[in-house]
């Protein structure tokens, strides 16, 4: 039967054959989706207009009006009839509501919900202008049967007042979209999701559209419809699996949702909806974020322009990182910025977003999806670094991490996230899907990196645990595969390879051994100690399985189980435990640096000499080096050897010039360098690896005249770097953890070993030096390393008679450089 002969069907023989031509229609399996969804609402229309017709024959000025999703035209088979009886005034009240009733009854004796008003255009604007939700339903008013003018006339002005009253109204609309959003928590992760409810659901989509309508703002559109028409269709599809007017996709329903929906079971419909959840999601938080900017350039301007006499100041954009800036709270491209010649620049701008708790620019990430060149295999160092920082850089990464993803530039870098995103979970357990699931790992994980000689590592190693549950199998045994292929791609070592294939593979050894072995065998230690190896894969092994379980959800991790995974980490600590190493021993001076050396001596002063560094491919990768479109090996960074007369006071003058000039420091190594024989004296050898913050590189011969300046003591460089600091605004950032400061036990003969484990900054390695120099300690020796945002730092020191400092002063020492790194 035709929709034609429905119709006429429903016409001719009133509501029971509007049921029987209704009942066909949903039974048609030929028919789904939206023309489904459209052919039910022209067949409820035709109905509905047969009823208004028939107690409207005498009566003027009077139509009826379809609102909110049916107004859209989106009826589900149980969705429910928004209609508005809309009247002039001009006619008796008995007879407007004998003609109500005439309507309302039919719809009620056939068991479908109807929200019923009956309003004149004036109680209509006047009721929209006290209830949100009943000017969010009257936006999509549609005219059904009688008077066509009065219907526009509405219409026009509902229209108008929305409009007007925008700058209030959204913040309002803003609020109950938040409000909603907490009671019922996120489709894209919920086991049991509300389609219309939760937050990236129907309710949300049409929110979208309000705001559109107000011209304020609009969403970003695409995909926004498939992911609308994909939440309606599921919505049908739970309609008549149920047989109920319900949104909640339950457990025991999704089965019989996916097979009405011909999908292969419930988790690929899952998947589906959290796609389509999360493309709703992201559109919002872009949309809502412009609706935020548009208000506040709004208030501000009036006032700009009293002061500056009329025109457009303008935006305001201060640098964040090479090719990055900050516009008007968002992270945009520098206007230099070239996608198509930085292949790092997408990871660059996300670390730079998410370290100044920022959000990226819509127009930024798509325009780095366009035009952005694939990264070369292995990665350079900058992109790994630039990943690393993204990671750890706590709760803000996940806003990053989503906006990357919503472009595809996730799946770009690490192609096998493609089979974890979007993945369900069925376990009680866990509370998000496999793909937030890891990122919340490494959230979690960013606060533990004080704890850990190498935070690089066990922020990746968090990224990865769980890559393996997109492959049948163990997913433990399937990830350890994955990251050694994924880890030797972004440019790890082979040593780094294999610990993070093993803090893969053995992610769960420590919460599984604990609460099922008796730790008092020592067989049960052994055996843990045999697959962890090493005290620092042990070290990195725990702070991993707390993040793990942390980012579980609630019910993974307590006390208890914290107290059993620590008592078997302290036992397998001493099954590892071996001889206490010794300062490492520092490698014989090249010729260079004994050159540099004797210049140093002979003149009494720095000597600088600036050198380009390439990486070399990661031992475990079989791929060719990256090299630039010129055949050169990448650069890496520049290689900085700076040779000074042994004197105080060397570490924090070389550490703030070259703040003071915007390099950041990568690797540093400070050592005491004794002179060849027949020259007696000490030089102090600096060798660091530095990188220009953004711009280019400062002259050698700029640095050695600064540094001769801080040496002598007539460049205030703690005052410059504040006057620069003073200069730019003030940005929230994020939240990092405290620095740590520790004293290393029996970790050498000659000196004691001072730890500094901290958020990376400019000025960071000049704010230590000269604690240390106001300690009145000597520095024998520093290795100093950059991971991501993080230092970790170790300075052998000594008392001025060049023994290693007594127990307690030492203590004094860590507890002193500690507070002073926390102010």
């Amino acid at each position: 039967m035709t929709s034609t002969d429905m119709r006429t069907e429903a016409e001719d023989s009133g509501p029971s054959g509007y049921a029987a031509a209704r009942l066909r229609l949903l039974q048609e399996g030929a028919r789904s989706g939206p023309p489904r969804r459209s052919a039910l609402a022209e067949l409820t229309d035709d109905w509905l207009t047969g009823l208004f017709d028939a107690g409207a024959e005498k009566l003027r000025g009077v139509s009826l009006v379809a609102v909110g999703g049916y107004g859209r035209g989106e009826l589900s088979p149980r969705s429910d009839l928004d209609l508005l009886l809309l009247h002039d005034g001009s006619a008796d009240s008995g007879a407007i509501a004998s003609l109500a009733d005439r309507i309302w009854y039919p719809v009620w004796d056939l068991g479908l919900d109807l929200d019923h008003s009956v309003r004149t255009p004036a109680e209509a604007r006047r009721t929209a202008g006290e209830d949100l939700k009943v000017q969010l339903g009257l936006l999509d008013a549609r005219h059904l049967a009688g008077d066509l003018g009065l219907t526009a006339g509405l219409r026009t002005a509902v229209l108008a007042d929305w409009r007007n009253q925008a700058p209030k109204r959204l913040p309002e609309l803003q609020e109950l979209c938040a409000e909603r959003a907490e009671r019922q928590g996120e489709l894209q992760y919920l086991l049991e999701p509300d389609l219309k409810e939760a937050r990236g659901g129907l309710r949300d989509a049409t929110a979208l559209r309000a705001v559109a309508a107000s011209w304020l703002a609009d969403a970003p559109r695409e995909g926004l419809a498939e992911a609308r028409k994909t939440l309606l269709d599921v919505r049908d599809a739970l309609h008549l699996a149920t047989g109920r007017a319900t949104d909640r996709l339950a457990l025991q329903e999704q089965d019989q949702v996916a097979a009405e929906l011909g999908l292969l079971d419930a988790d690929t419909l899952l998947r589906q909806v959290y796609e389509a959840a999360r493309v709703v999601s992201y559109a919002s938080d872009v949309t809502w974020r412009e609706v935020g900017r548009v208000l506040r350039s709004r208030a501000v301007r009036p006032r700009l322009r009293a002061m500056l006499g009329g025109g457009k100041p303008a935006p305001e954009r201060s640098p964040l990182a090479e090719g990055v800036v900050e516009q008007d709270g968002e992270v945009v491209l520098a206007r230099a910025a070239r996608p198509d010649r930085d292949p790092v620049l997408p990871l660059r701008a996300a670390a730079a977003a998410a370290q100044a708790g920022l959000p990226l620019s819509l127009h930024a990430v798509r325009r780095m999806a366009a035009a952005a060149r694939p990264l070369p295999t292995p990665w350079p160092a900058e992109a790994r670094q630039q990943l690393i920082t993204l990671l750890g850089s706590g709760p803000s990464t996940i806003e990053v991490w989503e906006a990357l993803e919503a472009e595809g530039l996730i799946t770009r870098l690490l192609p096998d996230w493609e089979r974890v995103r979007c993945r369900p979970q069925r376990n009680a357990v866990h509370i998000w899907t496999v793909d937030r699931h890891l990122i919340e790992t490494a959230v979690r994980a960013a606060e533990f990196t004080r704890r850990v000689h190498r935070p690089d590592l066990l922020l990746v190693a968090a990224l990865l645990h769980d890559i393996g549950k997109g492959w049948p199998g163990d997913h433990s045994v399937a990830g350890e595969i994955i990251a050694r292929d994924v880890a030797a791609r972004i440019g790890f070592d082979r040593t780094d390879v294999a610990t993070l294939a093993t803090l893969v593979r053995h992610h769960l050894l420590l919460i599984e051994t604990a609460t099922r072995r008796d730790l008092e065998d020592p067989a049960t230690v052994r055996s843990v100690a045999e697959a962890v190896g090493s005290q620092g894969t042990l070290e990195l092994l725990h702070a991993l399985t707390e993040a793990d379980a942390l980012a579980t959800g609630p019910a993974a991790w307590s006390s208890w189980r914290a107290s059993l995974v620590a008592d078997l980490v302290k036992r397998v600590s001493a099954a590892l435990a071996g001889d206490d190493p010794d300062e490492p021993e520092a490698a014989a001076p090249t010729a260079e640096q004994e050159r540099l050396a004797i210049e140093a001596f002979r003149t009494g002063g720095p000597v600088l000499a600036l050198r380009a560094q390439t990486e070399p491919p990661a031992e475990a990768s079989t791929e060719e080096p990256s090299v630039e479109p010129s055949g050169e090996p990448e650069p890496l960074g520049v290689e900085l050897l700076i040779a000074v007369p042994d004197q105080k006071g060397v570490l924090p003058a070389v550490a703030g010039v070259l703040a003071m000039h915007r390099l950041t420091v990568r690797t540093a190594e400070l050592r005491a360098l004794e002179l060849p024989d027949g020259v007696s004296g000490s030089v102090l050898l600096l060798d660091w690896r530095v990188a220009a913050e953004y711009g280019s590189l400062p002259q050698a011969a700029r640095l050695r005249a600064d540094l001769v300046r801080a040496l002598d003591g007539s460049l205030d460089i703690a005052g410059r770097l504040a006057e620069r600091d003073a200069a730019y605004p003030r940005r929230r950032g994020i939240v990092a953890p405290a620095a740590r400061v520790s004293v290393a036990p029996a970790a050498s003969r000659l000196a004691t070993v001072i730890e500094v484990r901290a958020h990376d900054a400019p000025g960071l390695l000049h704010r230590i030096g000269r604690a240390l120099e106001d300690a009145q300690v000597r520095v024998r020796s520093a290795h100093v390393s950059t991971l991501g945002a993080n230092a970790v730092d170790a300075f052998y020191v000594t008392g001025p008679d060049g023994s290693p400092l007594p127990g307690e002063q030492a203590a004094s020492l860590a507890r002193a450089l500690e507070d002073t790194l926390r102010e």
